[in-house]
């Protein structure tokens, strides 16, 4: 998986813009907050996941490269265990959309309204 060629945050810090062979994805700090890698969102197996909730407000604090094949995310909850590798970046992007109205049926599901729209 090849790095992507660029990887931009507004400058409210919510929205963070990847691209990948010339095509801009950009995702919100909360769905890539929400999403995170580190274990304590995915858990240590499957259905282990624990759901993200009350992060709407969550913004991108920095950005950290790690070697040349991953970045590390700092919010500003104070999460920052999640290293997010090109193809994980890359997944994210292209399953915006199925996993995003899959989080928000979770949140649904556990009794959560999404305060945004």
């Amino acid at each position: 998986m090849k790095a992507p060629s660029n990887i931009t945050l507004n400058k409210e810090k919510t929205l963070l813009t990847v691209t990948f062979d010339d095509t801009e994805y950009p995702m919100t700090a909360e769905y890539l907050r929400t999403h995170s890698p580190s274990a304590e969102v995915v858990g240590h197996g499957p259905g282990q996941e624990t759901l993200q909730i009350g992060k709407e407000n969550v913004t991108i604090t920095r950005i950290e490269p790690t070697g040349n094949y991953a970045i590390i995310l700092f919010f500003s909850d104070g999460h920052d265990s999640g290293i997010y590798s090109w193809e994980h970046l890359y997944n994210l992007a292209m399953e915006h959309d199925i996993r995003w109205a899959n989080y928000l049926t979770r949140l649904k599901d556990a009794g959560h309204s999404h305060s945004q729209h």
